[in-house]
């Protein structure tokens, strides 16, 4: 009888790896500057993962939803439903597009639960995956909708984040959602609603926030960004960032500072996503996403002392035996 198979063990130890790369994390806000190309153009960049075309400016309590994307088109007149290519050609590159509410102007509020509701429904049914005869951007279904809650009160957007996703559900459709709150924590405006729903994206604004935004330092953002981090660990949380000096007011981190300063003190973070910028517009001037791409992806760091065990079975077969 032939000796038995013999069964070999090799253990390889590999050094610990120093991090761990995913492809581009950077969102962006396209829409409200008629000089910062097509949508189409945006996401044929390769530099961005989100885009959020902004701005749906007025919606709640009654009122008739105003779109206003800037120079790019004009919805009443209907000019905006040429947007169904560029999304889907930005969809078909794995690129998520999201629907921006609110901004720094307009008239927006939800006055009740029921207001809440009637909006879900009218974002559903005109930009989501419903059906309507009078869509602002098309045919297109866009993946999700963002929150850019900049005035009014914070009463019930928590009610309207999950009635979006109770539309999605009803539908077997995913609706992410974001939300792009201030860096002071928790946003005035945001925070409860944050605190109802679990949103898939949070792009914290570190700008014109001196108190927390880059205006404070590296240790400045960092400790803001400890505090949003943890008290959102089941969201993926971005940090949200100017293009330019000229994007606003305060928190602008210039390139290499943040490559080599800020994103490292960041990074390590286990639901840090990446960065967002505001804006299209700007960035296609400065070139700031272009400039910091390569440094945005998360690290995962494994403890120096550890090892990776990679076994190998090696087994010698016996042609006379009947074993597996």
């Amino acid at each position: 009888m032939a000796s038995p198979s013999h069964l070999l063990l090799i253990v390889f130890l590999l050094p610990a790896l120093a991090g761990f790369s995913n492809a581009d994390n950077i969102a962006i806000y396209w829409g409200q500057n008629g000089n910062e190309g097509s949508l189409a153009d945006t996401c044929n960049t390769g530099l961005y993962s989100y885009v959020m075309i902004s701005f749906l400016t007025t919606f709640g309590n009654g009122q008739t939803p105003v779109l206003n994307l800037a120079g790019h088109c004009d919805p009443p007149s209907g000019t905006c439903t040429g947007l169904t290519a560029d999304i889907n050609q930005c969809q078909s590159q794995g690129i998520r597009v999201l629907l921006s509410l609110g901004g720094a102007s307009g008239s927006y509020s939800i006055s009740s639960s029921d207001d809440a509701t009637s909006v879900a429904r009218y974002l559903w049914h005109n930009y989501l995956g419903g059906s309507s005869s009078s869509r602002p951007l098309g045919d297109a279904a866009l993946d999700g909708i963002d929150f850019d809650i900049a005035q009014g009160t914070s009463d019930n957007y928590g009610y309207l984040a999950q009635s979006l996703l109770d539309l999605g559900s009803q539908a077997g459709t995913k609706v992410y959602l974001s939300a792009a709150p201030q860096c002071p924590f928790p946003d005035q405006l945001l925070g409860p609603a944050l605190r109802a729903v679990t949103f898939d994206y949070v792009w914290v604004q570190f700008y014109n926030n001196p108190s927390c935004d880059y205006s404070s330092g590296v240790s400045g953002v960092a400790g803001a960004w400890r505090t949003w981090t943890s008290s959102l660990q089941s969201s993926t949380v971005f940090l949200g960032v100017p293009a330019s000096t000229d994007a606003a007011g305060s928190g602008y981190i210039p390139p290499r500072d943040l490559t080599s300063q800020v994103l490292p003190a960041i990074q390590q973070t286990a639901n840090y996503g990446g960065i967002m910028l505001w804006s299209r517009y700007f960035d296609r001037i400065s070139g700031y996403s272009a400039a910091v791409q390569n440094s945005t992806q998360p690290k995962i760091l494994i403890p120096t002392n550890s090892t990776i065990l990679i076994q190998v079975k090696i087994i010698q077969r016996c042609p006379d035996c009947n074993f597996s």
